[in-house]
């Protein structure tokens, strides 16, 4: 125990875990370099980012601002200048990052920094009218769940609302191409919802998840109009071609289409570039790996069930 202590305290044995740590850096193969950290995006930065548009979306129910009618137009200036400069510098600092692993030629500089003002200006700008589809959302909780009659209880507690809202911040950088950000707050999303939304996937107004834990839905799935989907369902990908060399080809349609007015019930798994048709109903379980018409219905037979009653001794 004492070597062990003694060990600690040589100078030597510090500077041989730096240099391991050097050479792992410069050996990883991330090619992007180190000497300027402005090209890495801050997680703690970004999610202070999306709390902050949480906020402006629906006031008041983070209780961290002061939003009553005498204050509430000084309060949205104060939080949208606090959120413009934390966007800017975080969108610059992907854009800085994309450059870098791509090997861009040219003022890398004042491209980026155009760019994040453009995507900085179109979210912001965005936001009373993503505030306008969210309360869609909202209602379509209400009409969905009996167990709620309060938007406010919707907005306060509700995972799959949360997952949706985040989602759809995500998808407008995601839209702009801004990279890394987006995902970073679609799985800080999956983290406190259990839901796993690909800020890629395309959805539509009146959307909602019931419930929500395990629902994952991929990159270029599109949902249509006042969809409802239930806990443990999967939007996925039926098969990941590759290319000669063996590596995945990216950027195809690989995921489902769900068009308006269909319901998916719990642990539904629909894989592949499909087509499930309007007004359709998923049973619980269901596989599907083909497009339905319209006003389909699919479920499973009932399983036959055995019941016995033992004797009592």
């Amino acid at each position: 125990m004492e070597a062990q202590v003694n060990k600690l305290c040589d100078e030597n044995f510090f500077h041989d875990i730096a240099r391991r740590f050097c050479h792992s850096y410069d050996g990883d193969g991330r090619g992007v370099s180190l000497d300027d950290q402005a090209g890495i995006p801050q997680h703690e930065a970004v999610i202070t980012a999306l709390e902050m548009m949480l906020e402006l979306l629906f006031p008041g129910y983070s209780g961290r601002h002061d939003f009553s009618r005498s204050s509430r137009f000084f309060s949205i200036g104060s939080l949208l200048d606090k959120l413009s400069c934390i966007l800017l510098e975080q969108i610059q600092r992907s854009c800085a990052f994309c450059c870098e692993t791509q090997a861009c030629t040219g003022d890398c500089a004042i491209s980026c920094f155009q760019m994040a003002q453009n995507s900085t200006h179109k979210l912001i700008d965005m936001l009373p009218e993503l505030r306008e589809v969210l309360l869609l959302d909202v209602q379509a909780a209400l009409d969905g769940d009996p167990a709620t009659s309060s938007p406010d209880e919707v907005i306060i507690a509700y995972p799959g609302f949360k997952a949706i809202c985040i989602h759809r911040i995500a998808n407008v950088l995601y839209n702009e191409k801004i990279p890394l950000i987006p995902r970073i707050m679609s799985e800080y999303a999956h983290t406190i919802t259990g839901i796993d939304i690909n800020p890629g996937a395309s959805i539509g107004k009146s959307f909602f998840i019931d419930h929500g834990t395990g629902v994952v839905i991929g990159e270029t799935a599109v949902i249509g109009d006042n969809v409802k989907i239930y806990q443990g369902v999967t939007l996925g990908a039926l098969s990941f071609p590759k290319d000669s060399s063996g590596k995945l080809i990216k950027g195809h349609k690989r995921h489902p289409n769900i068009e308006d007015n269909v319901t998916i019930y719990a642990g539904a798994t629909i894989l592949g570039d499909v087509t499930i048709g309007h007004h359709s109903i998923i049973g619980g379980n269901v596989w599907l790996t083909e497009s339905l018409e319209p006003y389909s219905k699919v479920t499973f037979a009932a399983p036959k069930v055995s019941i016995v009653v033992r004797k009592q001794k």
